[in-house]
């Protein structure tokens, strides 16, 4: 035997079955999977000169770029070639959804494997956010999210979560959305799934996204917020990257008890963990943290709650999001009574604790926080 053959699989034993898990394919490669060094080797290893790179990030990142026969500047012999080797398509859209008379718009989108996603646009007077998914479904598990309840398909590559803002990009600059042409201003990583689960591909998306044309979109890192129900490693991890994006954390029970029922990765970090990891984030980065909070009638929208979250808050640079719960299909809870939600807000404030509530953008078309679950129908 060589020692490049492989060795034979023992057979399974009689009467017992075997199951081998499948390999999952890789989505086709993409410019925004690599960085401007790794763009120029590539277009190297396919015999071009590396400044063909350049060229490629500059139609793709600046001018938005999808059809070759608009990339004159390269020539024609090599144009088609580079951009089926560099610049494959990645989503395809499925089924778009306008409401607030056409400034919120969600786009279910199918990937190459066949995975759907959702990525939603919203137009504000002074500010134009997309939400996108780094994940497939959800792994968390939060009883009260459409999303967590469809389980984890898989993770999404940087070039899949930045395709998605480049796709909104695109619709803005071509007039597409209600209020004419425009531009991404803001990005939040609260679409479909746990985004510090899919820590590389995330981080990568982020540089995508703020690197300065024509190495990224160039959208302000301090533009970016990065949310996650308390991954305290990858938090700490986070930190460490010298990054100035916003991290918000999806608390939503400011009581363990409570918490290990709504967000089960409680019961691995508990709320005063996620927390430290959280003040440790601000400190590092000199960042407000955006502490989210679902607000769910008669579960955690007591005034005691309200008390018990502001002191944990108080002093600390953060800011609480409450967020109206949205309508999910079989979901057995329902929004907060408004008296209820004013009173929350009330205790928050006597504790000197900074708190908005979130405008439920999006609701009609099951766009809203906690909603995505990429129905085709």
């Amino acid at each position: 035997m060589s020692s490049t053959t492989q060795p034979v699989p023992a057979p399974p034993e009689p009467g017992k079955l075997t199951f081998v898990a499948p390999r999952r394919a890789r989505p086709p490669r993409h410019l925004a999977d690599l960085t401007s060094a790794e763009r120029r080797q590539a277009v190297a290893e396919l015999g071009e000169k590396p400044f063909r790179a350049d060229q490629l990030s500059r139609h793709y990142f600046a001018r938005l770029a999808d059809d070759p026969a608009q990339m004159t500047d390269l020539p024609a012999a090599v144009r088609d070639r580079l951009a089926a080797e560099l610049m494959p398509p990645l989503l395809t859209q499925v089924r778009a959804l306008d409401c607030d008379g056409g400034t919120t718009r969600k786009t279910v989108w199918r990937l190459f494997d066949g995975t759907l996603v959702e990525s939603v646009l919203m137009r504000y007077p002074d500010r134009i956010t997309m939400c996108v998914s780094s994940q497939a479904g959800c792994g968390m598990n939060c009883p009260f999210c459409a999303t967590g309840q469809a389980g984890l398909t898989r993770n999404l590559s940087t070039a899949e979560i930045v395709e998605q803002v480049v796709a909104g990009a695109r619709a803005l600059a071509r007039g597409q959305i209600a209020g004419g042409p425009g531009r991404v201003s803001n990005i939040v990583f609260m679409g479909m799934g746990e985004p510090l689960a899919n820590y590389k591909a995330v981080l990568g998306a982020v540089r995508r996204i703020t690197d300065p044309a024509p190495h990224g979109l160039g959208i302000s890192q301090r533009s970016v917020t990065v949310s996650t129900v308390g991954l305290v490693p990858a938090i700490e991890k986070l930190a460490a990257e010298d990054l100035s994006v916003r991290l918000a954390v999806s608390l939503h029970a400011p009581d363990d008890e409570l918490r290990d029922e709504l967000v089960p990765i409680n019961t691995r970090w508990k709320v005063r963990e996620v927390l430290d990891a959280a003040w440790a984030y601000a400190d590092r980065t000199g960042r407000r943290v955006s502490v989210e909070y679902a607000m769910i009638k008669d579960v955690n929208d007591q005034a005691w709650r309200a008390d018990l979250l502001g002191r944990l808050l108080k002093g600390r640079l953060a800011h609480v999001n409450l967020i109206p719960l949205n309508p999910t299909p079989g979901s057995k809870w329902t929004a907060s009574r408004p008296r209820d939600e004013r009173e929350f807000v009330a205790r928050l404030e006597a504790h000197g604790v900074p708190v908005t509530v979130r405008d439920t953008r999006g609701r009609e078309i099951d766009g809203a926080c906690g909603q995505l679950a990429a129905a085709t129908e």
